[in-house]
């Protein structure tokens, strides 16, 4: 077992792509840090969850619990909107705030159970060109190459979120300095904040671990604690990165440098093989 660093941030996203709450400490489960992502946006005309690829101003509402969650339930949460309008996700004027805000119509939705499996269905795509469409969520120039879908979970094709959550492809996201160190040498006039990647955890890396070293862990085990976190894959970069966000830029420059110094990778999705407490500054060793 070796130390690799610790942690130096805490992120939860009470609801999916909007800005999150940076935390001191939080319990994990089997889904992750509790309540991440319990809520989310479903785009009605479309007839499907979506995020801020296909909903970029959802990153300039932030959103907090106004109780904290647990593995069993997964309580309201306040979001404030660019304006300052505030509103609990579950009251009655929700849905016509997010949809004005959205220009479209949207509602609002907690966390569904993992029998209700239509409700994450993917609708078609809005480009009947499925090429072009790809490239327009991923980001890519037509230089540049669409990352390797066979990679994810296979139901991730067909639906938008594994069963019973709303995330991507997997509970949990781990992120290093060395990799954002590492990019930041390649691209020096970009801006690595983290918060562009929207990780669970930020690992301070220690002295002499340098690099893009998520990409070698697939596989291997993190314990931080009695958590222990084990690393699936290499997170495959979207256009997110690169949007407009508070305090974070608009920057294509961000996913050029992914795409081309990184395999089109950063950070690394993760499950929960035994959860926890983690805190700010606790020690991470992988296995």
């Amino acid at each position: 077992m070796q130390i690799i660093g610790t942690i130096k941030e805490i992120w939860r996203y009470p609801v999916k792509s909007m800005a999150g709450e940076r935390l001191q400490r939080a319990n994990v489960g089997a889904l992750g840090i509790h309540g991440d992502r319990g809520w989310a946006i479903r785009d009605e005309k479309a007839g499907e969850i979506r995020n801020a690829r296909k909903l970029p101003a959802l990153l300039h509402c932030t959103a907090v619990y106004i109780s904290e969650p647990s593995a069993s339930d997964v309580p309201p949460a306040q979001i404030t909107m660019p304006n300052g309008t505030t509103f609990r996700s579950d009251s009655a004027e929700a849905n016509a705030h997010l949809s004005e805000h959205l220009g479209r119509p949207v509602s609002i939705w907690p966390i569904q159970p993992p029998t209700e499996r239509d409700f994450l269905k993917r609708a078609a795509p809005d480009n009947p060109d499925m090429m072009a469409e790809l490239r327009e969520v991923f980001g890519r120039l037509e230089n540049e190459p669409l990352p390797d879908l066979s990679t994810l979970p296979p139901q991730i094709l067909e639906f938008t979120s594994p069963f019973g959550t709303y995330f991507d492809a997997f509970p949990f996201q781990v992120l290093t300095t060395a990799s954002l160190n590492a990019l930041a040498i390649r691209n020096p006039t970009a801006d690595f904040d983290s918060r562009r990647f929207r990780p669970n955890v930020l690992i301070e890396t220690t002295r002499g671990i340098e690099g893009l070293v998520e990409a070698e862990w697939s596989g291997r085990t993190l314990r931080i604690g009695a958590t222990r976190i084990r690393v699936e894959m290499p997170t495959v970069r979207c256009v997110i990165p690169t949007l407009d966000q508070p305090g974070v830029k608009k920057d294509p420059s961000v996913l050029r440098t992914i795409v081309r110094d990184a395999a089109q990778n950063l950070g690394a999705y993760a499950t929960i093989a035994s959860g926890g407490t983690i805190s700010l500054g606790d020690e991470v060793a992988i296995e």
